[in-house]
């Protein structure tokens, strides 16, 4: 293709060099072909005018000369004129002298003819000469130009040999990616056989354990029961008046006992079973001690572990410090880079001087406030996935953690590594709470799932159909309220399997708050509000919107003040809005630290400090 082009190029070349040469050739005959005429006809002239000039020299008449009659003139002889009809020379001088004029002024008129054609001729070889140095120059450019056109035309076949050098190396790296998507495929296959399996020998453990644990307890209220049963048919002997000497009269009572089959029957009719109308020191005896602490110990059924007559009492959560007026943060008092990546969740503990952050590098970090600084005090690892959810047990001892990998996780405090892994879910954990004790939690997901779990069994009590993603779940005593991505709230009953109420909102559910009285739940949706909602009439009281607030993820965080006085939420813009809920208006917007959306925001139960946490991996301690 190169030289065929390089050959056509050449061939224009030397056709317009040809064109220019006929056109000067064309020019030079034009031009010589008008001064053909006139420089002959100007030698002519000049010729004629000499003849003249010599012939007039000749005609000068001298003083008495006569001219003899045998000279002829030339003239004579072409006019063919008789030697008696021969004029006078003056009549010869004025013809010649009119004829010289004329020659003149044919001479004068040839000479301008001339003097126009010479500037004519200069004008046009000035103009050839220019045209032959543009035309120099143009050689010279096309030269050039072609010298370039080689170059390129070497730079394009090189660039050709790499490019299909680098085409045959992606072919090469098409199938090596290719043959590598068909491995990956195999191990993901093969990963969620092994998922599979795992769940199911887990789902086996956790069947045996049950069993177990209800055989054991089974057994144990066997045993229970007998003795009981032997313990209330001996005969007691009880003294009415014990002031009487061993004279006074002595009753044999004898007392039958029946167990029933059912705890909950002892409770109704133990009060009347061991009533008695009068008591004595000697009715303490061995025997009767014994009796009346098992039948205490089964009355105290309430609130065994598992609802088994063997396990241990549960025990209740700490109290919490309750604020009397939470303080409205006006400025950052600290600001930290806590994370690898984006923050997605942040909790105080119990106790207000501690705090967990959760991000997408799979680390937990716990901080202690000190001073109005944020220190570093412990790092939890083996997250196996983003974290989603972090929230502190009761007694501030444990932390629970919703990641990525279709688990919660559990650690105890101060502990590296984590305790328990809670699986179950078929996709992400979006969020994982405690209830109101520190051996039951609840987590929510993205498989349309919401699971109740015993912790000291580390076992999936109950599982919830929520037909929605779940985004987030608060807890009460009984009660489970979960926030959805249909745009509804839902309210679930541990003690009744379907759901007890619905509420509509409009946009996605991001996040749930439940207020210490749990009287109030706050929710933040992604039509950029947050609506308070009165549980006591299960009705919307409040709507809070602010221009610019706009909500940045569908797992943005929303939360009141301890003594719900206020509302707190992140926006996409990096500001946090404060709304008082008594009144429903903006009363505070903190900007600043923050140049990315806002994911999660926490207050302490104290009310004087405010954590919040972004996308650009910071978090902001605001007083």
């Amino acid at each position: 293709m190169a030289g065929s082009c390089g050959t056509g190029t050449g061939g224009s070349a030397a056709g317009w060099k040809r064109h220019i040469v006929r056109q000067l050739r064309r020019r030079d005959r034009t031009q010589k072909a008008l001064f053909l005429e006139l420089v002959p006809a100007y030698n002519r002239l000049l010729e004629k005018a000499e003849l003249l000039a010599r012939f007039s020299e000749k005609l000068q008449p001298e003083p008495n000369d006569v001219t003899p009659a045998t000279h002829q003139d030339p003239w004579e002889k072409e006019s063919g004129l008789d030697s008696d009809q021969v004029p006078s020379p003056a009549t010869l001088r004025m013809k010649w002298q009119e004829e010289e004029k004329e020659l003149q002024l044919d001479c004068g008129e040839m000479a301008y003819q001339v003097v126009v054609k010479s500037a004519a001729l200069g004008a046009l070889e000035s103009e050839l000469e220019e045209r032959q140095s543009r035309l120099a120059t143009l050689e010279a450019r096309v030269a050039q130009l072609r010298e370039a056109r080689a170059q390129q035309a070497r730079q394009v076949h090189a660039r050709r040999a790499g490019h299909a050098a680098r085409r045959a190396a992606y072919e090469a790296l098409r199938a090596h990616a290719r043959l590598q998507e068909a491995a990956l495929r195999e191990l993901e296959e093969e990963a969620r056989d092994l998922l599979e399996r795992l769940v199911q020998r887990k789902a086996r453990a956790a069947a045996e354990c049950n069993l177990r644990l209800e055989r054991r307890e089974r057994a144990k209220q066997a045993r229970v029961s007998q003795e009981l049963k032997k313990a209330v048919k001996r005969t007691v002997s009880i003294s009415e008046n014990p002031d009487t000497p061993g004279d006074g009269i002595k009753e044999g009572v004898e007392m039958t006992l029946a167990l029933p089959a059912e705890p909950h029957f002892l409770e109704s009719e133990a009060d009347e079973k061991w009533k008695r109308s009068y008591r004595s020191a000697s009715a303490t005896s061995l025997t009767l001690s014994r009796c009346v602490d098992v039948v205490k110990g089964l009355l105290d059924f309430k609130k065994r572990r598992g609802h088994s007559i063997g396990g241990i009492p549960e025990q209740r959560y700490q109290s919490i410090p309750v604020c009397v007026a939470a303080q409205l943060p006006t400025w950052a008092q600290d600001v930290l880079d806590a994370h690898l990546s984006e923050v997605n969740a942040v909790r105080f503990g119990p106790n207000s001087s501690l705090l967990a952050t959760g991000g997408a590098d799979r680390l937990i970090h716990l901080w202690n406030v000190v001073g109005g600084h944020l220190e570093a005090n412990h790092t939890l690892e083996g997250a196996g996935g983003s974290i989603t959810s972090v929230d502190f047990d009761p007694s501030g001892s444990q932390l629970l953690a919703a990641t990525y990998n279709q688990a919660a996780q559990l650690w105890k405090v101060g502990e590296a590594q984590s305790k328990e892994t809670l699986s179950g879910h078929t996709d992400k954990v979006t969020a994982a709470k405690f209830k109101l004790t520190r051996h039951h939690a609840v987590t929510g997901s993205r498989d349309r799932t919401v699971k109740e779990w015993d912790l000291n069994r580390a076992y999936c009590s109950r599982t919830i159909n929520v037909l929605s993603y779940c985004n987030d779940v608060v807890c009460g005593d009984h009660v489970i309220i979960s926030g959805h991505n249909d745009q509804k709230i839902r309210f679930w009953d541990s003690r009744v399997p379907s759901c007890i109420q619905i509420i509509p909102v409009q946009g996605r559910v991001t996040s749930l708050s439940l207020s210490h009285d749990h009287l109030h739940l706050l929710s933040c949706s992604r039509d950029d509000t947050l609506k308070v909602i009165d549980l006591r009439v299960s009705n919307i009281r409040q709507v809070f919107s602010a221009d610019g607030f706009k909500c940045g993820s569908d797992w943005t965080k929303a939360v009141f003040s301890p003594d719900r006085s206020y509302a707190l939420a992140g926006s996409c813009d990096g500001a946090l809005y404060i709304w008082d809920v008594n009144t429903g208006k903006l009363e505070r917007t903190l900007r600043g630290p923050h140049c990315a959306a806002v994911n999660a925001v926490a207050w302490c139960y104290s009310g004087s400090h405010v954590v919040s946490t972004d996308q650009a991996r910071k978090i902001v301690l605001w007083h």
